[in-house]
């Protein structure tokens, strides 16, 4: 049991050591439930910001004398070994500590993402990413150089797609065939959504107008749902999915083949629904032929007929995430990982006319959102993929509505996220 094993690392003094990348909002979420989590620590957080690095840790009552800035392995080691914890604006710095046992990265930024990813791999460290929009990126290649390098490359649970990983497992283990897969969202997508279209909500519940107009926008949603796609194989049935309502009542019939008077058009496909009922949560609709199961679901009150949904009903974020961090150096067991070959991806697209000199802000902002589609169609149109969109620099007129293709943009070659994924395409076009 994970419990029983980190509290006897706890009694042993051994904690498993933990750097992260991100002291922002998900990233200080991550920090607070791993102090309430026996046999872990985080010693090393990693932020360009170093000042936000160390108001982390202030703020998850650190002592201001036990925590030291370091740029270098050095010096940083020397704070681990004396007791201290150390705040680094190097993504890379984590990596080469002895004192550190595994890397995570705890924010929306493909880039930073694939930065602190890279440099664990290079490194030989194990990596979990609470980081979906950097595994929807390149975690194909990630996971490729984790294999080759003898180390584990994972995705948290938490988030919808790992929870959702958790339920196909369960479901498939037990021999039930998928249908369906997907999460419950509460609001309707409206594309044009902006920080300043959403700023009253934003402020109500205290989170960043960026974020909220991302999840408004559905590009959150596109990532998750994506992430999940390249992990199971199920694929989105047209761009954008189809996003009905539904509640727990109704979802396994929704969600049934078309014979049977359901969505559905093949077995295994990836979806949303809408509706208070299932919002938070994720679901995974089976068919069942033994009338024996069916009989036992039916008494159960999973449900009738032959279709059946196991709905899980909540998801919470960051906070899980120091389970699968557990699992990962415990047991050398993923929660997630892309497959081998591209199932979707997310593109690009115009929120607003562009025009070239501009560059493209960040996911949730005024000039792109993201939208799913099967990985061959993305390529097919050549979409830049809207992982790379954020400080993208326009070169070609772009109207609203169209989407973004890697001819319409310049990149910045040399960083890390844009090597990358050109590696990872390179390799996807030889499959």
């Amino acid at each position: 049991m994970i419990s029983w094993e980190l509290t006897q690392r706890e009694r042993e003094g051994r904690p498993i050591r933990v750097s992260m990348s991100g002291a922002g909002w998900m990233g200080t979420g991550f920090l607070a439930a791993v102090r309430h989590v026996p046999g872990m620590v985080v010693n090393v957080i990693a932020d360009e910001d170093v000042a936000a690095a160390r108001a982390a840790f202030l703020a998850a009552g650190v002592p201001p004398e036990q925590i030291a800035e370091a740029s270098a392995p050095g010096p940083a080691m020397d704070a681990l070994r004396a007791g201290q914890v150390v705040a680094t604006g190097s993504y890379w710095l984590a990596a080469q500590l002895e004192a550190v046992d595994i890397v995570t990265d705890v924010t929306w930024s493909p880039a930073t993402g694939a930065e602190t990813a890279c440099a664990a791999i290079e490194h030989g460290k194990d990596v979990v990413l609470v980081n979906i929009e950097a595994d929807v990126t390149v975690g194909r290649i990630l996971r490729r150089k984790a294999e080759q390098a003898g180390v584990l490359y994972s995705v948290s649970g938490g988030d919808e797609p790992g929870c959702l990983m958790e339920l196909v497992d369960f479901v498939t283990a037990l021999g039930y065939e998928v249908i369906a897969i997907g999460k419950g969202k509460n609001n309707p997508l409206d594309p044009s959504a902006t920080p300043e279209t959403v700023a009253e909500s934003a402020r109500k519940a205290d989170k960043d107008p960026y974020q909220v107009a991302s999840y408004v926008d559905g590009t959150k949603t596109m990532f998750e749902m994506t992430c999940a796609a390249n992990a199971t194989g199920c694929l989105p049935v047209r761009r954008g999915m189809l996003g009905p309502e539904a509640t727990l009542e109704t979802v396994s019939q929704v969600f049934a083949l078309e014979a049977d008077g359901g969505l559905t058009p093949y077995p295994g496909i990836v979806d949303f629904v809408q509706g208070e009922a299932m919002a938070g949560g994720v679901f995974v609709t089976v068919r069942i032929a033994d009338e024996r199961i069916q009989a036992d679901l039916n008494y159960l009150k999973v449900g009738r007929g032959k279709y059946f949904t196991f709905f899980r009903p909540y998801h919470l974020w960051f906070l899980e995430a120091p389970i699968s961090i557990a699992r990962a150096h415990l047991h050398r067991e993923p929660t997630l990982v892309p497959l081998d070959r591209p199932v979707a991806d997310v593109m690009a697209v115009a929120k607003r006319d562009l025009t070239p000199g501009e560059t493209l802000d960040t996911f949730g902002g005024y000039t792109q959102y993201g939208v799913m589609d099967r990985a061959e169609v993305a390529r097919g149109l050549n979409a830049l993929p809207v992982g790379l969109a954020p400080g993208a620099r326009v070169v070609r007129p772009v109207a609203r509505g169209e989407i973004i293709t890697w001819d319409d943009v310049t990149l910045d070659e040399s960083s890390t996220v844009v090597r990358l994924r050109r590696e990872q395409d390179a390799l996807d076009a030889k499959l």
